[in-house]
């Protein structure tokens, strides 16, 4: 007997049907025999390296899983159930089986696909930290600093560089430079960089975010880049970035990232705007695009707290204080993001897309990082003529003019500074226009996202330079220099990779279409170094969310590693100013 609520009477008792009976123990029995075959499968896959992490989330997941189902199921005895219920149960819990597989994949990054769904899986999860830029360099440094580079400062000298040694610098917390030094390295050999940059089109906190109206508390936001403001609307927003925090009578820099969703942009209802389906979504990002935090009456707290003269809401500074472990009077600024707290994810059908926000460009960014490790084993270094480098910076979005953006000295300085540390023990400190000759030795990859032929917009494209997911790095070209590419720069980059069997393909903007640019003339203008302008093909480039093909991160990782360990080679085969 199962006491439970029926419509003709809410208090009657009523008697499970034996069928009923009979399909929830056989459920329960199919999933036991379940949990113990993926225990099973996870053994087999992970073998005896499966992290402490899966195996206990495995096991937490299938004893709760477990203990869920016995309380549902009843306590009877359990006799006859129908044979073709029981194979449809049979079937079902294996299928959940495989999905709980998938899903542990997905979570813990456990390879099920070779290598592309091994790189692929590790940039979902470099995304998930990087919400930021000042994230995704810190990021970045833990992977450099786990494969043996050391931490070198701008602001002392760099007296103790040496061949087969790993460096790198950070500046503003924001950008990075990392390099190697071959081992069989001499002064004025070239330095071979991929570039790339940290930063994403989002909106960021204005200086005074406080708002008050309507009823409402709100955040008030500037745009930062070109974003495709209209996919923040109705998004689970929360912020992330750097706060300056007061600690024993000093000031730290400390990086903060509120992981649940504590903002939102709301759309206005279609019955209040009949024209937005003729006149299309327009929002003024001035007046129609604060962010709410809260009701006024649900934000009491901050009227006891807070003066009306402060510049932020005490209720924002109440929750950074609680991530960050001290007092909201001792937060003395911050520089904050708004992020969208989705998760990035492979996607697809057949599991071949990543849905993510920030591809643009920290899918560049870190296989850059991954390719430069790679390709820096101790064993491979060993056998390098050249200093194999990687500049990541920020600020690309709104021009690259800052002291941490491309347009600024900083990889130039790191060139500079190193060629001539490590030139100090050659005769003549390395001989007459070391650093000149260094530069000119030198090659460099910027790398930044590139345009996908768009299914719906096929118009878009130029006829013969419609690149597609799956197809190779593109390699860009436009006459009138935004970007960098020449005839011998893209003949090198290519050599490199087909020396690997890695494919390549091509993009020109159409001559009634204005062209984007990227780091490259930036930098080959400012240094004097070779350039090519390359990027992976995405689509939703500036969306909140935007997509693009998990083998193309592979190719990228591959076709960078390929670049770091042939450069040198293909470059003698190349003559053109002598």
């Amino acid at each position: 007997r199962v006491r439970g609520l029926d419509d003709a009477s809410p208090n009657r008792s009523r008697a499970m049907p034996p069928a009923r009976i009979a399909t929830r123990v056989t459920r329960y029995v199919m999933h036991r025999h379940a949990v113990d075959a993926r225990a099973r499968r996870a053994s087999a896959t992970h073998g005896a390296s499966a992290s402490p992490r899966v195996a206990q989330q495995t096991s937490t997941r299938s004893a709760t899983s477990c203990r869920v189902r016995a309380m549902r199921a009843p306590e009877c005895a359990f006799s006859g159930a129908a044979p073709r219920i029981n194979a449809r149960l049979a079937r079902e819990s294996d299928a959940r089986g495989r999905r709980d597989d998938r899903r542990d994949v997905r979570r813990f990054g456990t390879v099920n696909g070779g290598a592309a769904a091994s790189v692929a899986n590790d940039l979902v999860d470099f995304l998930n930290d990087s919400w930021t830029a000042h994230h995704a360099t810190e990021a970045s440094v833990k992977l450099l600093e786990a494969a043996g580079y050391s931490k070198i400062s701008e602001s002392v000298e760099w007296g103790d560089l040496k061949r087969n040694g790993k460096y790198y610098v950070t500046r503003n917390q924001s950008a990075l430079v990392a390099f190697a030094v071959g081992g069989a390295y001499e002064p004025g050999n070239g330095f071979n960089v991929v570039a790339a940059h940290t930063d994403s089109p989002c909106p960021k906190l204005k200086p005074v975010s406080k708002i008050k109206k309507g009823g409402f508390m709100q955040v008030g936001v500037q745009t930062y880049g070109g974003g495709l403001w209209h996919t923040w609307f109705d998004r689970d927003l929360s912020v992330a970035g750097r706060v300056l925090v007061k600690r024993d009578g000093k000031l730290a820099h400390e990086l903060v990232r509120i992981d649940r969703p504590i903002i939102r942009i709301p759309t206005l209802a279609i019955h209040l705007d009949r024209e937005i389906s003729t006149n299309g979504f327009k929002p003024n990002t001035e007046t129609n695009f604060a962010p709410i935090l809260a009701t006024a009456i649900k934000g009491e707290l901050e009227e006891k707290v807070a003066n009306d003269g402060g510049a932020h809401h005490a209720l924002l500074l109440a929750v950074l204080a609680e991530e960050l472990g001290c007092a909201p009077g001792d937060i003395a600024d911050f520089e904050l993001n708004v992020c969208d707290t989705q998760p990035s994810v492979i996607g697809g059908a057949a599991r071949e897309f990543i849905f993510s926000g920030r591809l643009d460009n920290l899918a560049s960014s870190y296989c850059g990082v991954r390719a430069l490790i790679e390709a820096t084993s101790a064993a491979a270094l060993a056998e390098q003529t050249g200093v194999q480098m990687v500049a990541l910076f920020d600020n690309e979005e709104v021009g690259s003019s800052s002291f941490y953006g491309g347009g600024s000295p900083m990889m130039f300085e790191s060139i500079k500074r190193a060629a001539s540390a490590l030139s100090k023990a050659a005769p003549n400190q390395g001989g007459e226009g070391l650093v000149e000759r260094t530069v000119r030795n030198s090659f460099l990859v910027s790398a930044d996202m590139a345009h996908a032929l768009h299914p719906n917009y096929m118009d878009k494209h130029e006829d013969n330079h419609q690149p597609k997911m799956h197809k190779g790095m593109v390699v860009k070209h436009n006459a009138n220099q935004r970007y960098a590419t020449t005839a011998v720069t893209s003949y090198l980059f290519r050599e490199c990779a087909k020396m690997e069997n890695v494919p390549t393909q091509d993009f020109v903007v159409r001559n009634d279409m204005g062209c984007g640019s990227t780091i490259g003339p930036i930098i080959a203008a400012g240094v004097g170094i070779r350039t090519v302008d390359v990027g992976i093909p995405q689509l939703s480039m500036h969306s909140v969310r935007e997509m693009c093909g998990t083998e193309d991160i592979d190719i990228c990782f591959k076709h960078f590693t390929a670049f770091y360990k042939n450069f040198s080679k293909v470059d003698e085969t190349v003559t053109v100013d002598g």
